[in-house]
């Protein structure tokens, strides 16, 4: 049997012990990078960084004279957050697993990274992604059955958390690149409603779809986190830590697209569901989920081949296959084509909101992924499951669902309203208490 690397870190209970001053940010930092030197050759979550301790020390030094009381520092002092390598970190290159040189893909800070260092984090380095965030994997294993793909393309992030290198990590999602993988390696993603993150100094794909999202063991650690990163977060107390949210299913071939395990546990996480009172109706919200997908990606490509349109054509040779594949499809897409793409998307945006008025539902679930992480690292799985809420721009949440017989982890999707991302924390925590009895 292949070997277990999992020890998720509760961000929580971390961030509360750096600020009481337990431990000393230089015991942390040399705890941190032990960790990293232990575990990440077995998985490699993390670019390599020579001088990785030196940095990290450096910088904890710089923090703690800023703030001589750890107990009056910001939420995430000393907090160690991995970060997606298409998201600018100022001291650290941007490959955006390619092989681009560095220089070329150089930019300012990301706005994201900006606001962990003012909430006190520490930056534990640069997480591995797939080229350009599309799919064309990086090197990454899923800590709970290393021969098995962690998913993608925010593959380091999700890894990082899942094997305790760190409690918290940023990644992307354009399609499906933080639901998917969170549900592979068995720990908590949240995609925001599109744009609440700033996507500011980050490595675009497709930016019409491409949301910045986060990775943490559980959902009090996402509820900690999302308020120092989104916009305009309300903290006001949200409906749902007291009312028992409608919940609402997808039936038709959207779901056909998953497979027969991922089916049959999505079954049970609902009787389940209904076991503790909680309503499940079915929601007929996806019957044109095949030209739902057709526009998806005509959105997809064509931005996809704008944002590298400079660059492909200075070091084409050096992408590789799936991304070129993806660049030269977008290039075939013609303007009219992507704009009736854009006005089906609004289309569809406003028949599902809708529907789920009608409905009564509150939250929409779905598995998180087609099933279990795949074997083998060429390839980071389907990110069809959530295809039709990226398309939309809606928040979406994984939280870890059980595991199959060979002990893979399976997730469990929950989708908000757009813009309620407070709400869809508030219900969807009623929904991990039951999951976790």
């Amino acid at each position: 049997m292949e070997q277990s690397l999992v020890r998720p870190r509760s961000l929580i209970r971390e961030a509360a012990a750096l600020r009481a001053g337990v431990p000393a940010l230089a015991v942390h930092v040399d705890r941190l990078c032990a960790r990293i030197d232990q575990v990440d050759p077995l998985i490699h979550a993390f670019v390599p960084e020579p001088g990785r301790v030196d940095r990290l020390h450096a910088e904890a030094r710089a923090l703690a004279a800023r703030h001589l009381d750890p107990a009056q520092a910001p939420p995430l002092y000393g907090v160690a957050v991995g970060i997606k390598d298409i998201v600018h970190v100022d001291g650290l290159p941007t490959h955006a697993g390619s092989a681009l040189p560095p220089g070329v893909l150089a930019g300012p800070q990301a706005t994201v990274v900006d606001r962990l260092r003012a909430a006190g984090a520490l930056i534990a380095g640069k997480t591995v992604t797939a080229e350009f965030a599309g799919g064309a994997p990086g090197p990454t294993r899923n800590p709970h059955h290393p021969g098995h793909t962690p998913g993608g393309s925010s593959s380091g992030s999700a890894a990082a958390v899942a094997a305790g290198l760190v409690p918290l990590a940023i990644g992307t999602q354009t399609v499906g690149s933080v639901v998917r993988p969170a549900a592979y390696c068995g720990v908590v993603g949240f995609r925001p409603t599109h744009g609440r993150i700033p996507a500011a100094g980050v490595i675009p794909n497709a930016p019409g779809l491409d949301t910045v999202g986060l990775f943490t063991a559980d959902l009090a650690g996402v509820a900690l986190a999302a308020p120092l990163l989104c916009d305009d977060w309300d903290d006001r107390p949200q409906p749902g830590h007291d009312d028992v949210p409608v919940l609402g299913v997808p039936v038709g071939p959207y779901l056909e697209r998953a497979r027969p395990e991922a089916v049959e546990a999505f079954r049970r996480q609902l009787e389940l569901l209904s076991a503790r009172g909680l309503m499940v109706r079915q929601v007929d919200a996806l019957p044109d989920f095949a030209e739902l997908e057709r526009q998806l990606r005509t959105i997809n490509r064509f931005e996809m081949a704008a944002s590298h349109a400079e660059w492909f054509d200075r070091f084409g040779a050096l992408y590789r296959p799936e991304t070129v594949a993806g660049i030269r499809h977008g290039r075939g897409v013609d303007r009219a084509a992507y704009e009736a793409a854009l006005r089906a998307r609004e289309a569809f945006r406003t028949r599902l909101a809708a529907q789920r008025r009608r409905a009564g539902v509150d939250l929409l679930l779905a598995p998180s992924a087609t099933g279990p992480a795949p074997l083998g690292l060429d390839s980071t799985g389907s990110a069809v499951m959530s295809l039709p809420w990226s398309f939309a721009g809606l928040p979406a949440l994984s939280l870890p669902a059980g595991v199959t017989v060979r002990g893979l982890p399976l997730g469990l999707q929950v989708v908000g309203e757009a813009g309620a991302d407070e709400r869809l924390l508030a219900q969807a925590a009623v929904l991990e208490r039951v999951l976790d009895a």
